[in-house]
């Protein structure tokens, strides 16, 4: 990373675009160079690369292209010494026309920062793409991101699609394959006969969006199975994404989060650990409206069932997120694939957030439920 940030500093007039695959990354690029500013001005004006870069060729390719430059060291020093890091990114690469980054589905929380750092450039996700292979592309990148989708490539891949209960269903790849019943296999419909408007799996949850000719076209929704479990509640990650979403009113920037059930406390109660920041004040007014936000079995298992503790909230250090990140990869994870996990269940990854949490606020009282809902709505 700081080579790459090194040669995009050097030719800052010439970079176009920036960005990486998904947003995470991307955030913790500006992160690294809001760290290395320094280092890196210093190699910028002496036409050197810091001794920590030693790979022979990784040192030899950077210099290819790296001479001493103390005008522009000085100008990349004024920039990241200003109070405000607001537009880095335009004010650092002026001609940068936009940002290519995957920001859909629960990716979306990471706009504002997006658009703190970058002046508000166009976000522009290109490509859907798995580790076992791209799968479709954005024929309208420069769309609204509500209405991103993305158009399956008969050529990339050979699909089956399996409905499921309702409007959903389940989406399998030949190179994933999946034992399925007698009863799943006479299900199974082709790749041009799927229904607008339904859904599907492949890892992922996506919604069919349209077509274009006999290709379908898919919005991306979330991952699959991302559960929060205690009793009768079943929270996903876009639920629990549009709860946080709900905290606008507390002025709450939520800079990264993920959850997990405790199970050490009688009874088991949701806890979310955030890099956040709010007044202290009204730390517990938050966990309410998480918890107002949530389906009727989560409140019917807090307020009436009594089966579900108060949820709480976790404050961690800055750059707990990263420390997370750097844990996964070190495990095998793909740098460019990663995403911050929004519900972990792997002790280790738990011990490491808890070993630097500096703060904990429950909710002050049970949310709202009225008896008698659960009939016709399951959601709220």
């Amino acid at each position: 990373m700081y080579s790459q940030m090194l040669c995009g500093l050097c030719q800052n007039r010439q970079v176009l675009r920036v960005g990486s695959f998904f947003a995470t990354s991307f955030i913790r690029a500006i992160r690294f160079l809001d760290k290395y500013w320094s280092l890196l001005c210093k190699d910028i004006r002496s036409g050197t690369v810091d001794a920590r870069v030693t790979d022979p060729s990784v040192r030899e390719a950077v210099m290819k292209i790296f001479k001493p430059d103390p005008n522009l060291a000085d100008f990349i020093e004024a920039e990241c010494t200003k109070d405000s890091w607001k537009g880095i990114i335009t004010r650092v690469w002026p001609n940068a026309k936009y940002v290519t980054t995957t920001v859909t589905g629960t990716m979306s929380q990471y706009i504002p920062t997006l658009d703190y750092y970058s002046s508000s450039l166009p976000l522009v996700s290109t490509i859907y793409t798995a580790s076992e292979g791209s799968f479709g592309i954005n024929l309208n990148p420069f769309c609204k991101l509500s209405e991103v989708s993305y158009t399956l490539i008969p050529t990339m891949g050979y699909f089956e699609f399996l409905p499921n209960r309702g409007n959903n269903g389940v989406i399998n790849s030949i190179s994933m394959p999946k034992t399925l019943s007698k009863e799943e296999q006479q299900q199974l419909v082709d790749f041009a006969d799927v229904k607008i408007g339904q859904e599907y799996r492949v890892g992922d949850v996506l919604r069919v969006a349209g077509y274009k000719n006999n290709a379908p076209q898919f919005n991306f929704l979330c991952r699959e199975n991302v559960v929060l479990s205690i009793d009768a509640d079943h929270t996903n990650e876009v639920e629990l994404q549009n709860a946080v979403g709900n905290l606008f009113p507390f002025d709450a920037r939520v800079t990264e989060y993920t959850s997990y059930v405790d199970h050490a406390t009688i009874p088991s109660h949701y806890v979310l650990l955030w890099e956040l920041s709010v007044p202290p004040s009204v730390f517990e007014d938050c966990c309410l409206t998480i918890e107002e936000s949530l389906n009727f079995f989560y409140r019917e298992g807090r307020a009436s069932v009594k089966s579900i503790g108060l949820l709480e909230i976790r404050v961690v250090e800055i750059g707990t997120f990263d420390k997370l990140m750097d844990y996964c990869i070190s495990l095998g994870a793909s740098m460019s694939q990663y995403k911050t996990p929004l519900c972990v269940k792997f002790e280790p990854l738990i011990a490491l957030l808890n070993s630097r949490v500096v703060s904990s606020y429950f909710s002050p009282m049970c949310p709202k439920w009225v008896p008698g809902y659960r009939k016709w709505n399951n959601t709220n």
